[in-house]
């Protein structure tokens, strides 16, 4: 059995969980979930940790992430095949997950060597002569981390990294689905020296979240997930710091002047489908200008067709299952409403198990959920505008905002959908589902509020204190 980790040390309990692969169903693991009393601990261990914490030195933190950082590059197939196998994603895109955790845990040793604060001089008036402000960003106190289950590593990653980086212990609940890589991670965060209660990672039930964000302890809460269940944490505690990243339906705009035509079927082919369509920007609507439209409707179509699905374990796999059969159920009952409301279907649409085909849909009602939703699976929606600004604005008519993806090679027109999308990101030139994990990731409207990315994140896990010294020759 897998442990977990209670204020950095290894634990189990009787309540034994089994996890399976989502694409044949075979048991790939067993864990268990952590106890009221063991949960218990690992709070009281991080409060009473705090201030150690804060005060470790830079170079104690950044050699503790460097280590993750390597380590996790030294066991990158094994870490990989773990997620592949209790994630389902195929093997390539799992191993490219493993890269982005390593990436995400070097840059956070980076920012950590480089957290410094700011000097303001105060002298800008008279009466503050002799007066230089030094500004430093010091612990909002103990995280809440809670991680979804489609990046089991990274996602987990975006919360642990930052926490350390500035001296905040962290309390991780990882996905009930997918426990096992952030277990891995704790075998690796516990051959580091950094103090005891500074980290726990905890399987509980979804039910017994709420007692933890309601922990006075754990005054920052970071959730990654669900917009409904994200919106009632927030709501739940007014008063914490809580940041929240929480999906959305992200569009594609392919330009008047765009002539690429082939790269942009390509793209949009491969990340509406990656990770199954199980990534908060996969791919989910595009928007085709009307001098575009039937040509890239047909290498669309042919190059969503030619994503090979089946085994994730298979290296010629590009989309495997979703996470659950009940998952892929859902997705063929959107698609289903869509169909007999009108909507034409150019490829898949099909269901085997947990797995559904590649599908790509037009002639789509405004109000259908695959439309206005957040399907969560391999789905587009293919729609045509008669001029970019339609685009543009049909981008806009949603209740998320994450990120947006503009073919165009018009500098004018990037800068001008920079300035009018209402989302965290605009990426020029290729599909929203492009992330770098040091840019700050995050969205507008119901896709969230607050940052990830790792400085981005370190500003949200702290505040500013002041000092002000005085009687100084300037």
């Amino acid at each position: 059995m897998t442990p977990f980790y209670i204020a950095g040390r290894p634990a189990t309990s009787d309540d034994v969980v089994e996890v399976r692969h989502p694409y044949d169903g075979r048991s790939v693991g067993t864990t268990s979930n952590a106890t009221e009393a063991q949960v218990e601990r690992a709070v009281a261990a991080a409060a009473a940790v705090a201030a150690e914490a804060a005060a470790l030195p830079a170079s104690v933190r950044a050699a503790a992430l460097d280590h993750v950082s390597a380590r996790l590059k030294e066991r990158a197939e094994e870490v990989a095949r773990l997620i592949t196998a209790e994630n389902g994603k195929p093997l390539k895109w799992a191993r490219g997950e493993v890269s982005r955790a390593v990436s995400t845990f070097r840059w956070a040793a980076e920012e950590a060597r480089r957290f410094s604060g700011s000097l303001q001089r105060l002298d800008t008036d008279a009466a503050a002569t002799g007066r230089i402000a030094l500004i430093k960003r010091v612990p909002r106190g103990p995280v809440l981390g809670i991680a979804p289950f489609n990046f089991p590593l990274n996602l987990v990653a975006h919360k642990v990294a930052p926490a350390l980086a500035v001296g905040a212990p962290i309390v991780l609940k990882p996905a009930p689905a997918t426990p096992l890589s952030a277990l891995l991670l704790g075998e690796i965060l516990a051959e580091t020296d950094l103090p005891e209660g500074m980290w726990s990672i905890v399987p509980i039930p979804n039910d017994r979240a709420p007692a933890l964000v309601a922990d006075p302890r754990l005054p920052v809460v970071s959730f990654t997930g669900s917009g409904p269940v994200g919106w009632q944490i927030r709501d739940a505690v007014p008063r914490k710091h809580v940041t929240l990243e929480l999906g959305g339906n992200a569009a594609v705009l392919v330009c008047e002047d765009w002539d690429d035509l082939d790269w942009a079927a390509s793209r949009i082919a491969v990340f509406s489908n990656y990770q199954a369509g199980q990534s908060c920007i996969a791919v989910q609507r595009v928007y085709v200008h009307e001098r575009h439209f039937d040509a890239l409707a047909e290498k669309l179509t042919a190059a969503v067709e030619a994503q090979r699905t089946g085994d994730p374990g298979d290296e010629a796999t590009d989309v495997g299952p979703l996470i659950s059969e009940a998952a892929a159920q859902r997705v063929e009952a959107w698609v289903g409403e869509a169909v007999a409301a009108g909507a034409k279907l150019l490829a898949g649409g099909t269901r085997d198990g947990a797995s559904y085909a590649p599908t790509v849909l037009t002639d789509v009602p405004a109000d259908a959920k695959v439309a206005v939703e957040e399907v969560f699976g391999p789905v587009l929606v293919l729609a045509k505008v008669g001029a970019d600004a339609d685009g543009l604005a049909a981008i806009n008519a949603s209740q998320y905002g994450l990120q947006a993806g503009i073919f165009t090679r018009r500098l004018d027109r990037a800068f001008e959908a920079h300035r009018v999308l209402d989302v965290g990101g605009v990426i020029v030139g290729d599909v929203p589902s492009y992330r770098a994990d040091q840019m700050p990731y995050g969205g507008a409207k119901g896709s969230g509020i607050g940052r990830e990315g790792l400085a981005s994140a370190m500003a949200d896990y702290t505040e500013e204190r002041v000092m002000v010294l005085t009687g100084l020759q300037l």
